[in-house]
């Protein structure tokens, strides 16, 4: 049987060391106080982000987000011919998502083949960033968006959200807006905002308390929701207040989200006619075959 010999052949369900570790009590479990990372509880504080679009040559568009040690990178592709047609994909586009996890992305390494974690994202990816697409413009088309979590922190859906709508936006897709993600966790009176792995995984509330995690996906400019992924028990009140927490959030990301696309778009362009002049000036022989073929340039 043919085998990969470049891959490392390291185990395929192992865990680090550091899990077994004993923990110091309350360290986990804290409710009050600073966080981990010495960000505040019960504030919109969020990690600071880099974002950088067009860094992969052979997909239409690409983006990668870092935010804390969350990593993620996407690829969009298309729109393409579809291979499949019905009368709906004659009428509009069709969107593909597909989100996954690298083995080394978790503390407990993982599969290579795609788990239901990841399929569950990627309905929601899907979700999300649908509502936000002009996909009547694409008739008999396919635009495919993958993302690859390179290290799970915390918050990997809302930042996979917010970096699928940057490669989109690279790519060239028309879009009624951009779809930015934010998370919260609530642990009984007190949340936090950008949690990471570990607040998403602690449970330090006693029975009857709220309890669970939220992700919004929201869409700035039109000021509404796209997609929003409820886990746990949360009463009315404090889920409707989570939203809005998580809104607050996602319009601090805005203006970053903004500028990486400015960059980018500056980087693609065309230098100046003037620039151009300059250039060919200073070599006389690509100047003189430049000038009989465009005169009107020079």
């Amino acid at each position: 049987m043919p085998t990969d010999t470049k891959r490392v052949r390291g185990p395929e369900l192992s865990q680090n060391p550091g899990l077994f570790a004993c923990r110091p009590a309350g360290v986990v479990h804290a409710t009050h106080g600073p966080r981990a990372d010495g960000r505040q509880r019960d504030q919109v504080d969020v990690r600071p982000v880099f974002v950088r679009c067009g860094l992969v040559s052979q997909a239409k568009g690409s983006a990668y987000i870092e935010a804390g040690n969350t990593k993620l990178m996407c690829c969009v592709y298309g729109p393409r011919e579809t291979e499949r047609k019905d009368e709906t994909d004659m009428k509009c586009g069709r969107l593909t998502t597909d989100m996954r996890f690298a083995p080394f992305s978790c503390p407990e390494r993982g599969s290579w083949i795609q788990g239901s974690q990841d399929k569950d994202f990627s309905l929601m990816l899907h979700e999300s960033l649908q509502p936000a697409l002009c996909l009547h413009k694409y008739p008999r088309s396919q635009i495919e968006v993958n993302v690859m979590v390179l290290e799970n922190s915390g918050s990997v859906l809302a930042h996979a959200v917010t970096c699928a709508s940057l490669a989109l936006a690279d790519a060239g897709i028309e879009m009624y807006d951009l779809v930015l993600g934010c998370s919260i966790r609530q642990d009984g009176a007190s949340y936090v905002v950008d949690p990471s792995y570990a607040e998403e995984n602690s449970c330090s509330s006693v029975s009857g308390e709220n309890q669970g995690g939220l992700t919004v996906a929201f869409l700035p400019s039109l000021n509404q929701i796209s997609g929003l992924q409820s886990d746990g028990e949360m009463a009315e009140e404090t889920l409707t207040a989570g939203v809005r927490t998580c809104i607050e959030g996602c319009y601090k990301l805005y203006p970053v989200i903004q500028q990486a696309l400015a960059k980018a778009v500056r980087r693609a362009a065309p230098p100046p006619i003037g620039e151009l002049r300059d250039l060919l000036t200073n070599n006389c022989s690509v100047h003189s075959l430049f000038s009989s073929q465009f005169p009107v340039l020079l």
